[in-house]
């Protein structure tokens, strides 16, 4: 008995990439490669006018970047499953992409051609695939943002942790926000206490990591 093919569509701002990823799909006849664009937005018309299965989309690109593309195809065509490729694991953002779009999975531009196929069998077959360095990302994300939630930083906390940031001193702060020198201290305190760091450096690398500035 003979399977129905997967109708694929890829979508990148960088033609080679695209040519990278049909060369690879070569020899691999249950898949056929319907659409494909350099352009997000023409992608969301040329889906309206063709069968495709799953879309493998660029996260990165200009004017409409993946997480947009995504969510716009899971809302117009929630049938459609969705395979995103970058070139880091962007935690945060595969979180959001799931959250938002119900993302069937997240690859890394660097997999070979046995990945590839293994990761677009699994999505076709209902499954989801993520690389294992995208996971790490993830659970990385997320035990960052648990962190932040725990530490329950205020908005007036925030505001003075990005203007450490900028080099300010309390002074400086104080007549920024209107405070009192006293009142700023108090705050850097509590900072410190509460993100757990001792110093400056420790402060920003914090705030960084937890996507405060």
């Amino acid at each position: 008995m003979k399977h129905p093919k997967i109708s694929l569509a890829i979508v990148d701002d960088h033609q080679i990439v695209i040519d990278g990823l049909k060369s690879l799909l070569q020899g691999y006849d249950q898949f056929k490669v319907v659409l494909e664009c350099t352009e997000p937005l023409n992608m969301l018309q040329l889906l309206e006018h063709h069968d495709v299965d799953i879309v493998l989309t660029d996260v990165m690109m200009p004017g409409m970047n993946g997480a947009e593309l995504s969510k716009a195809i899971h809302k117009k065509f929630p049938e459609i499953k969705i395979l995103a490729l970058s070139m880091s694991g962007q935690g945060e953002l595969v979180n959001q992409m799931i959250e938002d779009a119900d993302i069937a999975g997240y690859v890394l531009k660097n997999i070979g051609k046995k990945e590839l196929i293994s990761a677009l069998e699994k999505i076709s077959q209902g499954g989801i695939y993520f690389s294992d360095e995208v996971l790490q990302e993830m659970t990385r994300a997320s035990e960052l943002k648990k962190e932040s939630e725990e530490a329950h930083l205020t908005a007036r906390e925030i505001e003075i942790i990005k203007l450490i940031e900028k080099e300010y001193n309390n002074k400086q702060i104080a007549e920024t926000l209107f405070l009192s020198e006293r009142t700023v201290e108090t705050h850097r305190k509590n900072i410190f206490r509460k993100t757990k760091t001792s110093g400056v450096i420790g402060l920003i690398k914090y705030a960084y990591e937890h996507k405060l500035i």
